[in-house]
């Protein structure tokens, strides 16, 4: 083994798919291993030899238990991956796939994904949780309200007319809610707020995320950015100094038009949504806020927004706005500022133009 220098890895629950390759490209093994095999397998390698694998569950542990070993582990995003499969969709097998990623991490223009630290998993791990419960709450309201309905008893549709009233539908004898239906309404009815405890718990740690952190803090301070966001952004991407600039951290987060040009004629359309739906999806939450209130703020961005909005319409504000952001949240933690609502920025050439 000590001439394996390239090695691609097909990671599964139970059984793992190696695909080792020496200098020349030659194939040295393709083998499976059991998962308990795998780092006494890995340990035979020459120190620094490349191990990579698709981002996928379980791939940032590995990345970090390998690098603790001396090698050089690298993730690869899936999609970067399927092309490298030389016998296409029909031919996909765990061998082929670790084939694939042995080649992709060979090519010198490939992009791969930093390792997630543990603190930053940790956090990720609350934001899952918090988004869980929140799916959880809407079902169990429209449940309660279903039942309600059962029995010809209709509220408006607001979770807090709902809180407001439901204990007293619960008790109200005079209505026709059967009296089994009672005991279900009120196990419900606990359930509720028992998530609603779930929930509370998650924004605490999200705010004790943001006390402690700095670059949570500074997030946090633009505008359409908040506590959750923040800490979202944060966890998420840990080091913002591997995107070359703005715009690619923009187009990261799917915030960026796709493209269809040929001949000389640029074609865009709607917005790629790469990346993580959930960051984008933040992010876009807190801009239509700002759109909404916009013209009662004197302050560049909303106003920005605003005449964008009477030119453009709402969706494409919306959108936009978004994308600024993200690419002011770039800047602000490369350069390790504080968010300066009234920055004039200055571009390159003009600097370059008075040196």
């Amino acid at each position: 083994m000590s001439n394996i220098t390239r090695v691609g890895v097909d990671l599964a629950k139970n059984v793992f798919q190696v695909h080792a390759v020496d200098a020349s490209g030659n194939v040295v093994t393709n083998r499976m291993l059991k998962r308990d095999r795998f780092l006494a397998w890995c340990c035979d390698l020459p120190p620094g030899c490349l191990v990579a694998m698709e981002a996928c569950s379980g791939a940032h542990h590995w990345c970090r238990q390998l690098r603790d070993r001396g090698l050089d582990a690298r993730m690869i995003a899936a999609q970067f991956v399927a092309p490298y499969r030389i016998q296409g969709k029909s031919g996909k097998n765990d061998a082929n796939d670790a084939a694939a990623i042995c080649e992709a991490a060979s090519r010198p223009h490939m992009n791969f994904v930093p390792p997630k630290t543990l603190a930053q998993q940790g956090m990720l791990c609350v934001h899952r949780l918090r988004e869980g419960l929140k799916q959880e709450r809407t079902a169990c309201i429209n449940r309660i309200r279903g039942l309600l309905a059962e029995f010809g008893i209709v509220l408006p549709q607001s979770p807090q007319v709902l809180r407001q009233h439901l204990s007293d539908l619960i008790e109200d004898a005079g209505n026709d809610i059967a009296g089994m239906a009672r005991l279900v309404l009120q196990r419900a009815q606990e359930h509720w707020r028992e998530i609603e405890e779930h929930v509370q718990w998650c924004d605490q740690r999200i705010a004790a995320h943001q006390k402690d952190d700095e670059q949570v803090q500074r997030a946090a301070e633009l505008k359409g950015i908040g506590p959750v966001t923040a800490s979202a952004v944060v966890a998420t991407v840990g080091d913002f100094k591997q995107f070359k600039n703005a715009a690619q951290f923009g187009a990261w987060l799917g915030l960026t038009p796709k493209q269809n040009s040929s001949g000389g004629k640029s074609s865009l359309s709607s917005i790629t949504k790469r990346g993580s739906n959930y960051l984008r999806g933040l992010l876009i939450q807190g801009a239509k806020s700002v759109v909404l209130v916009g013209k009662h703020n004197d302050d560049p961005i909303s106003q920005w927004a605003q005449r964008l909005r009477e030119r453009c319409g709402w969706q494409k504000a919306v959108v936009a706005l978004a994308n600024k952001n993200a690419r002011i949240l770039w800047a602000v933690m490369t350069k390790e500022k504080r968010y300066d609502a009234f920055h004039v920025s200055i571009p390159p050439s003009a600097i370059a133009a008075t040196a």
